[in-house]
């Protein structure tokens, strides 16, 4: 890395309408998941979660690649296999981080997003992309399966298909990437930032503490047994239903007429 990389944010921040924005910005380096690049997100997603303005985050990137995975340097043959575990641990926090935000996070993807970036890109609660970008979890073609990849691509794709482009390597482009829901929208790179500011502002427009408790209900439920998740939901809806917001819309609602 430059001195001049070393000298820039390694992220961008910027804040409008309900929205904050969040760049990845170390273009050179592909905007890989480094130690230092994991750190500075978590510690500003962990702001963002108690800042009450912040109704949504978008998680995008500079350069030509919206993340190029896990920083090989930081995991060469002179890092042991605790080293290594403690990195993968500080990136699943990270992961998870994105994960229980009550704000909704999601990814602008204007690039490749590979192995990591692909799994950062499958944690994002939404996800939209240019026509140019392509995915692929491609580790197994330097002897590494993307373990913790594919943790994230099983949680989007079938089984078959996230299995297929685990042992593969292979990329797919972002319009195979949208039927096998990974990403949400695609869209020409000149429409991306209006698309992207599109869906960001109806989401913020909306009660905040809806969607912070149904995004969290969302991601609870989907990993329990039916009879379980209904418990749940009915719960959350219920407690829904007493919020400021919830009230004065059914008020509303039914004083029509």
């Amino acid at each position: 890395m430059t001195t001049q990389d070393e000298d820039m944010p390694y992220i961008l921040e910027r804040f409008d309408a309900g929205v904050l924005y969040l760049t990845l910005n170390r273009p050179t380096k592909y905007n890989v998941l480094s130690d230092a690049m994991i750190a500075r997100l978590r510690t500003r997603l962990d702001v963002a979660a108690d800042d009450l303005a912040v109704r949504v985050i978008v998680l995008g990137a500079e350069g030509k690649a919206f993340c190029a995975g896990h920083d090989l340097n930081e995991m060469g043959a002179d890092k042991s296999v605790d080293q290594l575990r403690e990195l993968f641990a500080r990136c699943t926090a990270l992961m998870l981080t994105i994960q229980r935000q009550p704000q909704p996070v999601i990814a602008r993807v204007q690039g490749v997003a590979t192995a990591a970036g692909c799994q950062l890109v499958a944690m994002c609660d939404l996800a939209v992309a240019t026509e140019t970008a392509r995915f692929a979890v491609s580790g197994i073609n330097l002897g590494l399966f993307c373990s913790t990849p594919s943790v994230a691509l099983s949680r989007n794709l079938s089984r078959k298909e996230a299995f297929e482009m685990l042992l593969t390597g292979e990329f797919i482009d972002a319009a195979t990437a949208k039927e096998k829901g990974l990403i949400n929208r695609v869209v020409p790179l000149d429409r991306l930032d209006e698309e992207v500011r599109t869906l960001a502002v109806s989401i913020a427009a909306k009660s905040r503490e809806a969607v912070a408790a149904g995004k969290s209900l969302f991601y609870r439920q989907i990993e329990s047994g039916i009879e379980q998740a209904y418990g749940m939901a009915g719960d959350v809806m219920a407690c829904n239903a007493t919020f400021a917001d919830a009230r004065a819309g059914i008020a509303r609602f039914t004083h029509k007429g």
